[in-house]
């Protein structure tokens, strides 16, 4: 099976060296405590925790899910004595305000926390990471009392939270929730309903949970203005804070699923179950976005952690396996067989692994930078650019990091051959288990739709020309350390991506004036649209990421020591990069060419063949 090495060299380079988080840090009074030195002691013990608890329980989680026992969830052996583990030391209130018991350090830094995690064991981190999202939505959106009551043991970790939006008949269509709130005289609610595809919606973790569910009142408008959001514990708190008398919400049933077998995903019935209104009546769906939006970051990153993992498991098995001679002549006379590695083929599935990761990793740490804008933000004004700024990036993160990373995942079996398919190795337990990124929290299709459909035509693409003012900013800028045939390798890339972004934004422009048309237009062209526009951003990281690469190393050969203190020893580390960028442009960019094809041919060629001719059984 896999054994998660934690890439700290890499976390670090991003964090540090490619976006200077200590400078973007000093913005923020929550930035000040991140000190260098306490960055790199949470980074060290982080990857202990991840490296020596939660990764060996990765494949036997798999292997024993969950299970009910007398009309409650029971987690795999282990997951319990390592979330007690992870509560003490404090983990799960990092990034969150002093005053409701957390540690008050940045949202950007509990992000690196979550990639950890998440790479260890994703089944293991729903559950603290299911908490993340009702904890900002109750931060964003309680009151002082529901604070107190509530946010307070969320951070700490003794209670943990869901979101339930889902129901037997609607998914993504939430105007047709049936769920009811039947308001009380003392200002609560009774919440009656089913709820289905709950992660983390019941387990022996913690003894409260607490759910985060969206209703109707029997007044309410129609649709999604009709919609309102309520906080649901399982157990109702007393006098003291604690958890109190049951609250009658039940699992009906434990999904049998194909992957996250570790994580329990439940059907919810609440059973005039006492609510407490979060936010405005009718307001749910706004409040809920708080939590929707968080989910889909972290669910972006499980893209990228399963890349890194299925990297790291499929290059070790790359530099052992023998098979064959390399084609250019014997790599290892020694031995009756060259390893795999030395094949061109395998290197292509090696390379987009690492490419997919490790560009993966930097857009994702980018819109933690933005995160923080959006928490720390003093003005009304700067709150609703950092949420644009943050919303055009959330389809993109999603949707683009989840189906490559499939990809990857399913490269790393295929790099192990028929080694792949056996449990017993570990790989494609990577592959059942990042299969459900690209279903929940929105599938593919409808992040599509909310990037194409709300922020390009609805939103008026206001963050979208923001992001492409940058990426045309970037693209004129020069490095005063890139000289030479680096320059001229620079140059290339850059040309690249100006020369695509100028593209990206009359495909914007064409398919607005397509769609005032014909609606249909925005459905055929908008997977291809967040594709296409996926490639663009993470090949504006890989060429940041190849000009930092350029400049440390000019820097290292003039002093022999670089500016940021990295030995000028750890060249293959830059050039590593500087190639990945290469291959990035070379190989996996110029998918965009199809993207763009696809989407421009119109809607008419999916459109035209009539329903009862799909098929003629």
């Amino acid at each position: 099976m896999p054994q998660y090495k934690t890439p700290l060299r890499d976390m670090k380079f991003v964090f540090n060296e490619l976006l200077n988080s200590q400078k973007h840090y000093e913005a923020f009074d929550a930035g000040k405590e991140a000190s260098p030195d306490m960055v790199n002691a949470i980074l060290e013990e982080c990857a202990k925790l991840c490296e020596e608890v939660l990764s060996p329980l990765y494949q036997s989680g798999d292997k024993e899910g969950c299970h009910m026992k007398d009309g409650k969830v029971i987690t795999p052996s282990g997951f319990k004595d390592a979330y007690d583990e992870y509560i003490a030391g404090g983990w799960q209130g990092m990034s969150h305000p002093v005053e409701y018991g957390g540690q008050g350090l940045p949202l950007s830094l509990g992000i690196l926390k979550s990639e950890m995690v998440s790479t260890a064991n994703w089944s293991w981190g729903m559950y603290p990471g299911l908490s993340m999202g009702a904890m900002n939505t109750v931060y964003m959106h309680g009151d002082e009392a529901q604070k107190q009551t509530y946010l307070t043991k969320l951070t700490e970790g003794t209670w943990t939270g869901t979101m339930c939006l889902t129901e037997p008949q609607c998914g993504t269509d939430l105007g047709r929730i049936t769920t009811k709130a039947l308001p009380n005289e003392d200002g609560s609610y009774n919440i009656s309903g089913t709820k289905i595809f709950i992660s983390a919606g019941d387990h022996d973790l913690t003894d409260n949970i607490i759910h985060i569910v969206l209703a109707r009142l029997p007044d309410a408008p129609k649709g999604t203005r009709g919609i309102s959001l309520f906080i649901v514990p399982k157990f109702t708190p007393d006098a003291q804070g604690n958890a109190g008398e049951f609250n009658h919400v039940t699992v009906g049933s434990l999904e049998d699923k194909m992957g996250i077998k570790g994580s329990s995903t439940c059907v919810m019935n609440f059973d005039e179950s006492r609510g407490y209104l979060i936010g405005e009546l009718n307001q749910g769906l706004n409040c809920m976005f708080t939590f929707m939006n968080t989910a889909r970051i972290g669910t972006g990153l499980q893209g990228s952690c399963a890349a890194e993992l299925s990297f790291q498991g499929a290059l070790r098995y790359a530099k052992d396996r023998l098979s064959m001679r390399s084609l250019s002549g014997k790599k290892a006379p020694e031995k009756n067989a060259d390893p795999i590695i030395v094949h061109p083929d395998v290197r292509r599935m090696l390379l987009t692994q690492k490419a997919i990761a490790e560009g993966g990793r930097a857009m994702l740490y980018y819109a933690a930078h933005k995160a923080d804008f959006l928490m720390s933000a003093e003005t009304e004004e700067q709150k609703l650019r950092a949420d644009d700024d943050l919303g055009f990036l959330t389809p993109i993160l999603k949707a683009f990091l989840t189906e490559t990373g499939c990809e990857a995942a399913n490269l790393g079996v295929q790099i192990f051959g028929g080694h792949g398919y056996i449990k017993e190795w570990g790989m494609e337990q990577i592959v059942r288990d990042t299969r459900i990124s690209t279903l929940y929290e929105g599938t593919t299709g409808i992040q599509a739709l909310d990037l194409l459909g709300r922020k390009i035509l609805l939103d008026k693409g206001v963050a979208f020309r923001r992001f492409s003012k940058e990426l045309s900013q970037y693209c004129k800028g020069k490095s005063p350390y890139v000289t030479g045939k680096q320059r001229g390798k620079m140059k290339s890339m850059t040309r690249e991506l100006s020369s695509l972004n100028l593209q990206w934004k009359y495909v914007a422009v064409r398919l607005v004036f397509n769609a005032m048309r014909n609606k249909d237009e925005v459905g055929a062209a908008s997977v291809d649209f967040l594709m296409y526009s996926g490639y663009i951003v993470m090949g504006y990281f890989w060429a940041m990421m190849a000009e930092k690469a350029y400049e440390t190393l000019a820097e290292g050969a003039d002093s022999g020591v670089s500016a940021s203190g990295v030995s000028s020893g750890e060249e293959g580390f830059y050039q590593a990069k500087i190639q990945t960028a290469e291959f990035y442009f070379a190989r996996i960019l110029p998918r965009t060419k199809t993207h763009y094809a696809a989407m421009m041919s119109g809607a008419k060629n999916l459109m035209q063949i009539e329903e009862k001719n799909f098929a003629f059984l």
